[in-house]
Formats: structure tokens, C-alpha cells, sequence
């Protein structure tokens, strides 16, 4: 007898959900539909295994291989290539077409894990590797550290340094805490 609710009223919540709930799982197609609506997608060569198992359907363990496969460099072209790396016939993923995107990254747009330092633990040399760190702020991001402890975050580690917001926002993609 619960469900005597207005269907607009049903809607209401379930937008509300989908906007304000980032790990809400998706229920049926007509959710897939409404999130799609909503401007939800995933990109299914960034997704993170949280957002896989946004979809309903997909398991703890198909989410981790998906992202496994795309942090080895697999690239997700359609739905096809999905079904194919979970051994899944295609018409079992035709739901989530709707919310699924798949863009073309190369590598050099993307700041790939291998170039992703973190502070707290990098060399001075390998922190001169990082674009816009120069030798001069590689040895003083180290002093810095050796001195006052661990940086507990990028805002911190902004603050530290005195870094200006234009140069954290460049680098905020090459460094991990």
C-alpha cells in the first residue's frame, strides 16, 4: 500500500536521489533513462568502480576488472567491448546504452598513473619531472617537507609553498596524498 505516492511524487524523489546520491545503483531501465535525462553519464574509459556499480546488474567483481583493464590501457570503444571483456552476451548490456559514454582519450591527454607523484614520498629528482616543478621548487617542496611533516593535502601543500591557484590547478593532476 505504499506505493499510493503520486507518480510525479515518485519521480521528485528519484531525481532527487540520482542528483544528490553519487553512489545510488541504478534500479531498472526506466532509471537508466531518467538519470540519462539528467545529464548522468559514466565514461566507460574513466570509470571508477564505484561508478560501475551504479549499473544494475554489474557485480563488485565486473566492476574491478573493468577499471583493472582500463588503468592497463584497454580502451572501451562501444558496448561491444564491454560485453567482450566480461564474457557477456551484448543484449544483456543493451540497457545501460543510455547512460553509458565512450570517449576517445590518448595518452598524452590524460595524466597517466605512471606520472602521478606523491609528494610526500618522491625524490627531488623525481618530483623535477613533474610539469611546472623546477628544480628550485622540487628542493624546496622537500625541505618543506623534511621540516614541517607530510602535506595533508593539496590546499596544504598550496599553502605551504605559496604556490598561486593557477599553478595547483595544473598540477593538482601530476600529484597524489
Amino acid at each position: 500500500m505504499n506505493n499510493w505516492l503520486p507518480l510525479n511524487l515518485k519521480l521528485q524523489k528519484l531525481r532527487s536521489k540520482l542528483l544528490n546520491d553519487p553512489y545510488y545503483r541504478l534500479q531498472s531501465p526506466e532509471e537508466i533513462a531518467i538519470a540519462a535525462q539528467l545529464g548522468i553519464c559514466i565514461d566507460a574509459n574513466q570509470a571508477t568502480v564505484d561508478d560501475w556499480l551504479r549499473l544494475p546488474g554489474l557485480s563488485i567483481h565486473q566492476a574491478r576488472s573493468l577499471v583493472e583493464l582500463s588503468r592497463a590501457g584497454v580502451k572501451f570503444y562501444c558496448l561491444e567491448d564491454i560485453a567482450a571483456a566480461l564474457s557477456l552476451p551484448v543484449h544483456r548490456l543493451e540497457p545501460l546504452k543510455p547512460i553509458l559514454n565512450f570517449s576517445y582519450y590518448d595518452d598524452e591527454s590524460l595524466a597517466l598513473p605512471s606520472h602521478i607523484v606523491n609528494p610526500n614520498t618522491a625524490t627531488v629528482e623525481t618530483l623535477a619531472k613533474v610539469p611546472l616543478i623546477d628544480l628550485s621548487l622540487a628542493q624546496a617542496v622537500v625541505e618543506n617537507r623534511t621540516s614541517a611533516g607530510a602535506y595533508l593535502n593539496l590546499a596544504d601543500f598550496q599553502r605551504r609553498l605559496n604556490l598561486p591557484g593557477d599553478t595547483i590547478a595544473q598540477l593538482m593532476y601530476y600529484l597524489q596524498f
